[in-house]
């Protein structure tokens, strides 16, 4: 069995990762932080070299899906944000390094974000960056600094553009306007209603994640996503008429962000070239699922 290494296994996408791989035959274990409740989850500071160095010697993996940072773009710690995505990141790199190991493969999670506010509806991966705000640009030098260890390591990195699942913290946009529907409220407060977002489904993201692990492909970067853009407004339509009422929306000008991307979506035909033709979750088969699980 081969050995796969999940940093954030137990965040939002590594907990449907892991089952993925365990599933098909894969020795998973992964790092996790500050605590850890299972036995192949070692718990691991990932900014702390020497914690990553006595980590990775334990597990000696054939395969790394770091997936561990901040992902709530409008965080408000800024140093952790570029100490974690970052740092951190290029810290892994460094330790596999240290330790002579070259894993098979070793899969980046960078993000969408980095390309933006672009002026073409649909973005591929010829598009130049151009991040506004910290998480972007924190992701974004991940990955410059990750292609200076193309010549030594076997990395791919990806950018991931919005997705969403049961299990999704609330605080995201997605499970939030799902919760309200759920407690049956009349009203909620949202910011610019005209954003859209190429939203795709965790179980999606998950497969891709292994299906990229298991490619021969590397020293790239490629989207994750589906091609499909729905607007925020779309959504609250979606929802309405799936719960049987109509929520009133009152925009709070305090969710809205001055370095707001109103439209983000992505071209997935890098993403089919290097794996195939996948199934793509509808938004509406996505939200039901998020609505009919308790």
């Amino acid at each position: 069995m081969k050995k796969v290494l999940i940093t954030g296994i137990d965040g939002f996408t590594g907990v449907y990762l892991e089952k993925l791989l365990t599933a098909a035959g894969y020795d998973v274990y992964g790092l996790a932080y500050p605590r850890s409740g299972k036995r192949k989850h070692l718990v691991c500071d990932i900014t702390d070299r020497k914690e990553l160095v006595a980590s990775l010697n334990v597990v000696r993996p054939d395969f790394v899906i770091h997936l561990a940072g901040i992902s709530f773009v409008p965080h408000s710690d800024v140093s952790q944000i570029y100490a974690i995505n970052y740092l951190a990141s290029i810290n892994i790199l460094d330790a596999l390094l240290e330790i002579g190991l070259r894993p098979e493969k070793i899969v980046l999670a960078s993000s969408a974000n980095v390309y933006g506010n672009p002026s073409m509806e649909v973005v591929d991966e010829s598009l130049c960056p151009s991040p506004i705000s910290h998480y972007a640009i924190s992701k974004l030098n991940m990955e410059f600094m990750a292609r200076t260890y193309f010549d030594r390591l076997n990395i791919l990195i990806t950018r991931p553009f919005n997705y969403t699942g049961v299990g999704q913290a609330e605080h995201f946009l997605i499970p939030k306007i799902l919760r309200h529907f759920k407690d049956r409220k009349h009203e909620i407060e949202l910011g610019n209603t005209e954003v859209a977002r190429d939203f795709s489904d965790v179980r999606f993201v998950a497969e891709v994640y292994k299906k990229l692990m298991e490619c021969p492909a590397a020293s790239e970067s490629v989207n994750i996503c589906s091609g499909v853009s729905t607007s925020l407004i779309d959504i609250i339509r979606t929802m309405n008429e799936m719960a049987g009422y109509e929520i009133n929306v009152v925009v709070n000008p305090a969710f809205i962000r001055g370095n707001e991307v109103i439209t983000l979506s992505g071209s997935p035909n890098r993403l089919f070239s290097l794996i195939g033709d996948m199934k793509v979750y509808s938004v509406e088969s996505t939200l039901r699922w998020m609505f009919e699980t308790a």
